[in-house]
């Protein structure tokens, strides 16, 4: 592991390396790290490392102790729409379910908010009236469309 600090999931279905190489096959500059299974007397378990657009997380799959839920979410800000619409259908495919305002959940139970970094710029603008008209768009959204909400700001 080379980074003192990493956000840690917890699997609980045996799925953790499968869910690992999905994740990083969908966001550029990221890759699994090392992968291990082990028996600790109570049952097998896996730690994967792995970066996501070279940030650490790490996935314990250790048995149903635990359960993901949305207080935990990966948030990606991507660069354009299209971006957004490619993470969106494969985050939402087989299995995975929409959310509300650019949350989902995928199909390994993990959630997730995608959405356009212009988002931010029109949600947490200084201009009070620009930022409640984005904000009251989104909030009509699960996939957030940032055409749409600058058309709303448009007015």
């Amino acid at each position: 592991m080379s980074n003192a600090i990493r956000t840690c999931l917890w699997f609980r279905d045996g799925r953790g390396q499968e869910a690992a190489e999905y994740y990083c096959s969908l966001i550029l500059n990221s890759k699994v790290e090392s992968a291990y299974v082990g028996d600790n007397g109570y049952g097998v378990f896996s730690v994967i490392d792995f970066t996501l657009g070279g940030v650490p997380y790490q996935i314990l799959d250790a048995g149903p102790m635990f359960t993901l839920s949305e207080a935990v979410s990966i948030a990606v800000a991507t660069d354009d729409q299209a971006e957004t619409d490619r993470l969106w259908a494969a985050f939402t495919s087989n299995g995975g379910e929409e959310s509300v305002c650019g949350w989902l959940k995928d199909r390994f139970g993990v959630s997730w908010q995608i959405y356009p970094k212009r988002l931010l710029e029109l949600t947490m603008n200084v201009d009070k009236a620009v930022s409640s008209k984005a904000m009251a768009a989104m909030m009509k959204q699960k996939k957030i469309d940032i055409a749409e909400i600058e058309a709303a700001v448009r007015g």
